[in-house]
């Protein structure tokens, strides 16, 4: 079984940055998985951040976060990453990181396509 442990979440002042990290373990492939962030704010549908493949040499974000946020990963440590930078209140959600995967990179923008989820990790940006 695959476990997916985020972290790094918190409150921060709007202009402010995070970085967010998601610990893998259970099963030695995981780190042959794509490595996805997702986010969702109350009242709102699950939105796709950003999303990397397994050898970090491709990436995909979404409209809201590009030029601001960016996705890596360690398969050493099995661990993905997401800094965030410049955040705003808009940014405020739990956010949530997945693995499954690379169905490219249309496919990476898709919930449906990751096996594993983490707990997710509230970030608050205050105006």
């Amino acid at each position: 079984q695959v476990q997916l442990v985020e972290s790094g979440g918190g409150l921060v002042q709007a202009g402010g940055s995070l970085r967010l990290s998601c610990a893998a373990s259970g099963r030695s492939f995981i780190s042959t998985y794509a490595m996805g962030w997702f986010r969702q704010a109350p009242g709102k549908e699950r939105e796709f951040v950003a999303a990397v493949t397994w050898t970090g040499g491709t990436t995909v974000y979404g409209d809201s976060v590009k030029g601001r946020f960016t996705i890596s990963r360690d398969n050493a440590k099995n661990t993905a990453y997401l800094q965030m930078n410049s955040l705003n209140p808009e940014d405020t959600a739990v956010y949530y990181c997945a693995a499954g995967p690379w169905y490219g990179s249309m496919g990476s923008k898709s919930a449906a396509r990751y096996d594993y989820w983490g707990q997710g990790t509230q970030v608050t940006v205050s105006s």
